[in-house]
């Protein structure tokens, strides 16, 4: 007898299984589906792939050691024929080290950056004479408001408003 925890976990998957495929394969997943409702070995093997993605998506959630892709190559070797193991390039593999994108190594310096940017933006800005055309509209606005102040309330009015 299944649980409400089970049933909720199987519809879970089947979302999860209806967007990855439908996502991927389009107009065609209509018949894999079909295919997967109904054959046991492929249900299976669907499954086997969702804990190997569950597997490395913690695995990527977590911190790592600096030797764990030596320790990882290590392993891959181990498997391999006794001949494969002796080849160069099974030897750059035991010595091989992580090293990081461009872009993570000059991630640190990503908040820097913007702001330069920034500064550089206004800069420009002030030279091309953006920022005074924008006190010249500021001053005709205010003397477009002035006048319908005058006009609608007054002029008495309209010289308090905008005398201060």
């Amino acid at each position: 007898m299944k649980t409400i925890n089970s049933d909720n976990k199987c519809r879970k998957l089947r979302a999860w299984l209806h967007n990855m495929i439908d996502s991927r394969l389009g107009r065609r997943a209509a018949w894999i589906q079909d295919h997967l409702a109904t054959c046991p070995r492929c249900q299976r093997r669907l499954a086997a792939i969702a804990k190997v993605d569950l597997a490395l998506a913690a695995l990527r959630s977590q911190p790592h050691s600096l030797d764990l892709l030596a320790k990882a190559n290590a392993q891959a070797i181990a498997v391999l024929r006794h001949s494969l193991q002796k080849a160069p390039k099974a030897n750059r593999l035991r010595t091989a080290v992580p090293r990081p994108r461009l872009l993570e190594t000059l991630s640190c310096y990503r908040d820097s950056a913007i702001n330069l940017a920034a500064c550089l933006l206004i800069l420009l800005l002030m030279k091309l004479g953006v920022f005074s055309s924008m006190s010249n509209f500021q001053t005709e606005g205010r003397k477009v408001l002035n006048q319908y102040y005058s006009t609608q309330a007054g002029q008495d009015l309209a010289d308090d408003v905008f005398s201060a």
